[in-house]
């Protein structure tokens, strides 16, 4: 391992430590989708609820067009009954048509209920039409509530999905978020669950909605007449083929979408914390074209998913006209002949368009679908990761925390790649440490293993007898202080992040700290003092690691872990940090990883290590004069700071 952070390798990476394409494996839709419903399962009483709004708005709507048909049927009855002389009854009226060879118009008038001499019943009329306005008005009400209360479900849904995945992320060993791309984990936490509400906002009411409207009309249709029925059923195995075919096209597409779409959050998150890196070397083009590459697959897999899969709406439609034109026609026949009336052929052709519009929406909702269900495996799929070993707690470390012993420890962040090997090594009670080495001896795993970010694979970590292994790791970390070289602030108030350690803090422990380590000072310039909210360009790095430090200060830990801690702070800070730092260590057992000797020289114990293993021990002086490793490092320092001046 290097000596400043992060693994070389670890889960989900590749050769070159790339990230490995997680959609490289076979996916399963059909698990993901019950998986999905499962996330339901909480919410069933209320979902029944929407299914019985949802059912009583489609019930009603339903019979909107029978209802609408009786008044067709009314002004009809109304234009034929003026059309014949009053004092003739309809059965002369259609005897003297067939008479004069007018046999289809009297079959006609056969299925027409009208009165000689008398015109339409405004009153019957009226009442028809309030009643289809009541029973729109019921309809409307009741899929209101059906879609307040589906809303709330789908929210509370997307609600306890983010939860679990945010407690997910906090079980997940270090390794797995070393070897992913924070842009993709940052996808599948905010888009990719965006996605899935928004898919079952729009499936779930409208999958109800539309089996239901399909079931109601199909009975209607067949009780109106079971011919009309069986031609408007004729486009439901099309429509299926149809429906099938096009989603198994556009299916790999959305899965590509949306693991593109976390490519592309991971180049521009980089390029955002990194654009003065980036900017300094001159490596502008290089994002670019990274951005380009990502980019363009994105819109690809986009372009492709979206218009395979709504090519489905044109096709259903074609098919749905194909169906209304053969009703229409055959229905228009039927009048002719008198089996049924030109009310109910009104109705059933309104029924064949409510027939087939929700075929067509199930078919367009199949892009939908899939698109929530790549998301949903995406998510899933980071649910499943392997997590942390669980705590066995079968021991308790101590009040005091004093002595801390590595025996033969051996660590390797891939199998077959040790990084540290039988690694033994004691720090008194109160003793100052000081790890030194190249970069990729072992030093910052070393801190890694003691706060159990990672697992030995061999050897024990002993805090004052007590196997780490066998407490707590909340335990184990709450006695242990780091001050690491990357700085890590919330966006947020200096007194805030100051307090980050110890929230109970007063104002006044948060003061002192900051007079200690100097970042009073800095606090005295600014126009909002300890109120100026911290961001990437409103303070230097310098700046941002004085108030890392002071955190430390502030959380008053048993034991102290400075890896680098002072590599961005001025000459002149240093040495008033190296001072606080001093106090700081007194009483405390303390582990201080350096490059620059010189800041080490008071260490009550310098190990110098090498390909993970310890070489050398002793104090400055005692490894001065015996002339190996440490020696040869100083030297070479010491050289080095003669040449630059």
């Amino acid at each position: 391992m290097s000596g400043s952070h992060g693994p070389r390798g670890g889960p989900g990476m590749g050769p070159g430590g790339r990230v490995v394409d997680p959609t490289r494996k076979v996916k399963d839709f059909r698990a993901t989708f019950h998986r999905l419903l499962g996330t339901l399962r909480p919410h069933r009483l209320r979902l029944a609820a929407v299914v019985l709004a949802t059912g009583l708005a489609v019930f009603l709507n339903v019979l909107g067009p029978k209802v609408l048909g009786d008044a067709t049927n009314v002004i009809f009855a109304g234009v034929v009954g003026r059309m014949v002389p009053a004092g003739v009854t309809k059965e002369e009226a259609v005897a003297a048509l067939r008479a004069s060879g007018e046999s289809r118009l009297a079959d006609l008038m056969t299925a027409v209920d009208f009165v000689p001499g008398q015109g339409i019943d405004l009153a019957l009329l009226g009442q028809i039409v309030l009643t289809v306005l009541a029973l729109y008005l019921g309809a409307a009400l009741a899929a209101l509530v059906a879609a307040r209360i589906l809303t709330r479900v789908v929210q509370e849904t997307g609600f306890t999905l983010r939860r679990t995945v945010q407690e997910k992320l906090d079980r997940l060993p270090l390794a797995y978020l070393s070897g992913h791309a924070r842009g993709d984990v940052l996808s599948r936490v905010t888009n990719d669950i965006d996605n899935i509400t928004q898919t079952l906002q729009q499936t779930l009411s409208q999958v109800v909605t539309a089996v239901l409207t399909v079931v109601g009309v199909l009975g209607m249709m067949i009780w109106l007449s079971w011919q009309l029925a069986l031609i408007a059923l004729v486009v439901v195995p099309l429509s299926a083929f149809v429906t099938v075919t096009i989603a198994k096209r556009a299916q790999p597409n959305f899965v590509r979408q949306w693991k593109a779409t976390g490519d592309v959050g991971g180049v521009v998150e980089e390029a955002f914390t990194g654009h003065e890196v980036i900017a300094a070397f001159g490596g502008e083009s290089r994002f670019a074209s990274d951005f380009a590459t990502s980019n363009d697959e994105l819109y690809d897999a986009s372009w492709r998913a979206q218009f395979i899969s709504n090519t489905m709406m044109p096709t259903m439609m074609f098919l749905s006209n194909v169906s209304y034109v053969a009703v229409a026609v055959v229905g228009g026949l039927k009048v002719l002949n008198g089996t049924i009336t030109l009310g109910e052929v009104q109705a059933f052709i309104q029924y064949s368009r409510q027939f087939n519009q929700p075929l067509a929406q199930l078919a367009s909702m199949a892009n939908l679908l899939q698109s929530g269900l790549a998301s949903a495996e995406r998510v899933f799929e980071l649910l499943d990761e392997r997590e942390e070993r669980p705590d066995v707690v079968t021991g308790a470390l101590p009040a005091q925390v004093g002595e801390v012993v590595f025996d033969d420890v051996t660590f390797s962040y891939l199998p077959g790649t040790p990084v540290i090997t039988n690694l033994s090594l004691r720090a008194a009670p109160g003793q100052t440490v000081a790890i030194v080495g190249p970069t990729g001896a072992g030093k910052t795993t070393l801190v890694n293993l003691l706060m159990r970010f990672y697992e030995a694979d061999q050897g024990r970590i002993l805090i004052d007898g007590v196997d780490t292994a066998t407490v707590s790791r909340d335990d184990v970390r709450s006695r242990i202080g780091m001050v690491l070289q990357d700085t890590w602030l919330l966006e947020a108030s200096i007194a805030d992040n100051i307090a980050y350690a110890r929230p109970e803090a007063s104002q006044e422990e948060v003061l002192a700290a900051a007079v200690a380590t100097n970042v009073d000072r800095l606090v005295r310039t600014l126009p909002d003092g300890y109120d100026t909210v911290v961001t990437d360009e409103s303070i230097s790095a310098g700046e941002k690691q004085l108030i890392t430090i002071a955190r430390a200060f502030l959380a008053d830990p048993q034991i102290l872990v400075l890896d680098e801690a002072t590599s961005s702070v001025d000459t002149r800070t240093e040495v008033l940090v190296q001072h606080a730092m001093h106090a700081l260590r007194q009483g405390r057992t303390s582990f201080i990883i350096a490059h620059r000797l010189s800041t080490i020289r008071d260490a009550d114990l310098i190990v110098v290590m090498e390909h993970g293993d310890v070489v050398e021990q002793g104090t400055h002086e005692a490894l001065l004069d015996a002339g190996g490793a440490y020696a040869a490092l100083y030297q070479a320092q010491f050289e080095g700071a003669m040449t630059a001046e």
